[in-house]
């Protein structure tokens, strides 16, 4: 069985700047445009059965505003119409009204339980889209930059099942063969879970053929479920379709291809409920093995062999206990006798007095331990002088706790680390781990539209961007850029919602769920000496911070960077804030 290599990132420190003084605020005013929308924006609240952490992660942060990597400048969003608007910028002074370019077929109000619809924008002719009750369509849309070209067309349409929504897609050319891949998401309720939220979230990666000999008609060709416990930050297909990365708190599995989901959950269920082969307590002296007897079984039927290190159980000529012991045994003195209640107890004298054995026979997990009340009594009594019903009660004795009132938000340190897997598309495994640890996921962008989005990780206080690169084994993930200081900026803030960063690394922005706008740039050189007092020495560059606040009391649902500009959406409203460095 091959395992998954256990990889790291690396960075790259010409990239690092350790004498980064800062964000200077600065005054400039931002050119802001506002566009008033014809139509409100298509959201859709959670409902009240949609009370989970991922269901607010996955839908309630949902960024109702979609760019158009493919081409500079170019916005889309759903209206309460049905209608998919977009808005193009050649000139912020000549700013036209937002045009209609495609209307969905569906009635969206016929719907209780739908989602909101997403879109993503596959490549520069193709679009694939959701209405968010079920439906998937893949649309031609020639080429978007040209008026005279463009024509949104659906071209293959298809009910999958429950609601989803789109978090990535890909186009595939070979041999004159046309595919497209693409990862819905779905948070679906888990009927047998006994623990946690009881909802899982579905990740299937959809692959869509038109063969050459077939002009007009595309089919479904491959449905491949992963399954997981959290909302990945970030997940992508490789620009060749041979693989899928995925950025999570909770790992992901591929369920087995044809397999029944219900058959799965009955197996995993009958599999929780089963019950131990064997029970086993311990005293500082020696150990009690207690095995239930199956019927018509005697004395006869019974072999069992003591080693120092070792014990087997046999049973009727099957073998039902082997292995090595934690630690060793007196042989001699160990014995087993059939009890009135047709079990067999078996009793192994300790050599080591004292030792507690955290497992009895190494590595098997058929038994359960059962610990008594008095052991317990006693593990708490040594354990209390660890433990206070205050915090810092006593503050001047030497080496005092940590108060953890005086803890900031970017001190924290997140119990659960998130990890970065690589999932090899054909055999369906994991080939790659990357333990992100305290590396907080930020967000992802796309800088170049032919490869896999970038994603932005917090290490220390930087927030440093990450590409992917799916040909190159050895060395997967690049770090191209640094945004200094940010990842212990972004941690202030607490209404943050959106956070984005231009694709040419120029500036960081961030947004808050009202009004506010917060924008980082990189370090530009200075105009005008300035001398750094406490240092005594020039300083030749400043990073500035700007802040915009909308002229809006509307909750933002959309936010975009591009290299020039930023775009927040409102309900009602479209802003445009000119982001351009002067020159």
């Amino acid at each position: 069985m091959e395992v998954a290599a256990n990889c790291s990132l690396r960075v790259k420190r010409p990239l690092l700047d350790p004498r980064f003084e800062g964000y200077k605020l600065s005054l400039e005013p931002l050119p802001c445009y506002q566009l008033e929308l014809d139509a409100a924006v298509a959201e859709v609240k959670l409902r009240d059965d949609q009370y989970t952490l991922e269901h607010m992660h996955a839908f309630g942060m949902y960024n109702y505003l979609h760019c158009d990597s493919w081409y500079q400048d170019s916005v889309y969003y759903v209206d309460s119409l049905g209608r998919i608007m977009n808005l193009t910028v050649m000139l912020d002074t000549a700013l036209g009204k937002p045009r209609e370019v495609f209307r969905l077929p569906t009635d969206l109000i016929a719907y209780d339980n739908r989602l909101c619809a997403s879109m993503h924008f596959t490549s520069s002719t193709w679009v694939t889209l959701s209405d968010g009750t079920g439906r998937l369509y893949l649309i031609g849309t020639g080429e978007r930059g040209n008026s005279a070209s463009e024509k949104w067309e659906i071209m293959f349409n298809e009910e999958l099942g429950n609601p989803f929504i789109i978090i990535h897609s890909i186009s595939l050319l070979k041999a004159e063969e046309h595919s497209i891949a693409t990862l819905l998401l779905r948070i679906e309720k888990e009927e047998l879970d006994m623990k946690g939220s009881g909802f899982y979230v579905s990740l299937e990666w959809v692959t869509i053929n038109k063969k050459s000999k077939d002009k007009k008609k595309y089919e479904i060709t491959k449905r491949n479920i992963l399954r997981g416990k959290s909302v990945p930050h970030y997940a992508a297909i490789e620009p060749n379709g041979n693989g899928l990365m995925i950025v999570s708190y909770k790992s992901f599995t591929f369920v087995q291809v044809g397999q029944n989901l219900e058959e799965s959950k009955d197996e995993d269920m009958s599999e929780k409920i089963k019950e131990p082969l064997y029970y086993w307590q311990q005293t500082e002296d020696d150990l009690t093995v207690t095995i239930s007897l199956p019927e018509d079984c005697t004395k006869e039927d019974i072999q069992i062999q003591f080693l120092p290190d070792h014990v087997n159980v046999v049973l009727k000529g099957q073998r039902f206990l082997e292995g090595n012991l934690y630690s060793s045994i007196d042989h001699e003195s160990s014995t087993w006798i059939i009890k009135e209640n047709n079990s067999l107890e078996i009793s192994l004298i300790k050599k080591n007095e004292g030792l507690t054995w955290p497992e009895l026979v190494v590595g098997d997990k058929q038994g359960e331990f059962i610990r008594d009340s008095a052991q317990c009594a006693a593990i708490a009594e040594r354990l209390m002088h660890l433990t206070s019903d205050e915090l810092n009660p006593n503050p001047d004795k030497g080496k005092p706790p940590c108060n953890a009132q005086e803890l900031e938000e970017c001190d924290i340190f997140f119990e659960e680390s998130s990890s970065l897997c690589r999932f090899d598309g054909s055999t369906l495994k994991t080939t790659h781990v990357v333990n992100l640890g305290s590396n907080q996921y930020l967000f992802s962008v796309i800088v170049d539209p032919k490869e896999m989005p970038c994603f932005c990780l917090r290490h220390d206080v930087d927030a440093l961007l990450w590409q992917p690169h799916s040909g190159n084994q050895d060395d997967m993930w690049e770090h191209i850029a640094t945004f200094n200081a940010l990842g212990y900026v972004q941690a202030s803030k607490r209404d943050k919602k959106f956070f984005a960063c231009a694709p040419n690394y120029s500036y960081a922005a961030l947004c808050e769920c009202l009004r506010r706008v917060f924008i980082y740039r990189q370090p530009t050189p200075m105009p005008t000496v300035l001398y750094n007092r406490k240092e005594g020495r020039q300083v030749g560059q400043v990073a500035k911070q700007q802040v915009a606040s909308l002229e809006t009391s509307d909750p933002i649902l959309g936010f975009q960077a591009t290299n020039e500009r930023l775009f927040v959406l409102t309900t009602k409203n479209l802003f445009l804030i000119k982001v351009s460095t002067e020159n």
